[in-house]
């Protein structure tokens, strides 16, 4: 048989007696044998109900192991905190048994020395020992937490999950189980979930503060660029010698067209220019009839546009600050074309023709 049927292809006999006791021989395909040789490197010819009971069983429990490894690191760092009664010595043997992730296990005894290896070094995760008269999980977990220590936490005791569970989560505990009826499999996949958990938060806790950086930074940006434009105005009066145009706005500006300017800055920032031609056209012609000049109507931006910074709160600046420039710069472009056609206007006036016969 060994010539027909090559090792690798085959289970074990010794270790499957009951399954092949009676069976006719079939040969495993190759990429079935493939997986067989995984579990068993020993030869052995199986029947075809047992060797699809077999293959299924196999499929099963590796798929099983894969999932595991999805969410488990391949290799974690686990404190265990027990009592002087209760050693981790069976936990160790526990979790070398499965090898879904490979655990490597360090023992504190007491949740003075727990805590401590927790303030000195780092772990994965850490399984605490509960028991009300010598180690109190909760008052050592509750600690922890206050003092800002975020490693995923799982307590385990005698008492029922019914009784813990609940008492456990409060104080910040990731999970409960009781020792009596929980099985390895079932403390691997806890803490497998506490470690994505924790993982998630540390995630959204360092995108969070990159969102206030960036948003401080960028009213950071607005406030320096509101500085150097307010720097410009004072630069052109210091040049000119005559600050007698420079008034408060209050003195030489009615409050509705204020409003109305601090509205349509407001509608541009949303919308941008595409619908606002007229409105802005409309908005220039007013300042050139009141005789403003181009600094004024860019002192007005400034005063408009200081406020609505200032109240933007946890809003993007840099958007409002871009839009905002492109309001003025437009603005002006209108202004301008406003005093030249009056300019031109003045120059040359626009002549009555006689009538006829005259």
């Amino acid at each position: 048989m060994s010539s027909c049927y090559p090792l690798w292809q085959v289970l074990s006999a010794r270790q499957y007696p009951s399954l092949t006791r009676g069976a006719r021989m079939t040969r495993v395909p190759p990429r079935e044998a493939y997986f067989l040789n995984c579990y068993s490197p020993t030869a052995i010819n199986l029947g075809p109900k047992q060797m699809v009971d077999a293959l299924s069983e196999l499929a099963t429990a590796r798929q099983t192991n894969i999932n595991i490894r999805h969410v488990l690191p391949p290799r974690m760092r686990v404190l265990y905190v027990a009592t002087g009664q209760r050693t981790g010595g069976w936990l160790a043997e526990a979790f070398a048994a499965d090898s879904a992730s490979t655990v490597v296990l360090e023992e504190a005894v007491g949740m003075a020395t727990g805590m401590a290896r927790l303030r000195d070094e780092v772990f994965d995760a850490v399984l605490v020992s509960h028991d009300a008269e010598e180690l109190n999980a909760l008052d050592m977990i509750e600690g922890c937490r206050g003092s800002g220590a975020d490693e995923p936490m799982v307590v385990l005791g005698t008492e029922s999950e019914q009784q813990m569970g609940v008492l456990c989560y409060e104080v910040g505990a990731d999970g409960y189980l009781c020792v009596h009826s929980a099985t390895i499999r079932s403390l691997i996949w806890v803490i497998a979930r506490g470690v994505q958990r924790r993982q998630l938060a540390r995630d959204n806790q360092r995108l969070l503060q990159a969102e206030q950086n960036r948003q401080q930074r960028e009213q950071d940006e607005a406030t320096c660029l509101l500085q150097q434009q307010h720097g410009l105005l004072e630069s052109r009066t210091l040049l000119d010698g005559d600050d007698s145009l420079e008034l408060e706005l209050t003195q030489y500006l009615p409050e509705e067209l204020i409003s109305h300017y601090r509205e349509l800055l407001r509608t541009y920032v949303i919308m941008g220019s595409g619908n606002l031609s007229p409105e802005l056209k409309h908005l220039a012609n007013m300042l050139v009839t009141a005789g403003l000049t181009a600094r004024q109507a860019f002192q007005l931006h400034l005063y408009v546009l200081d406020d609505l910074v200032h109240g933007l709160g946890s809003r993007s600046t840099r958007h409002v600050m871009n839009r905002a420039d492109l309001l003025v710069i437009e603005i002006l472009l209108y202004l301008g074309d406003g005093y030249r056609q009056r300019y031109q206007e003045r120059v040359d006036p626009p002549l009555q023709k006689l009538l006829p016969g005259f």
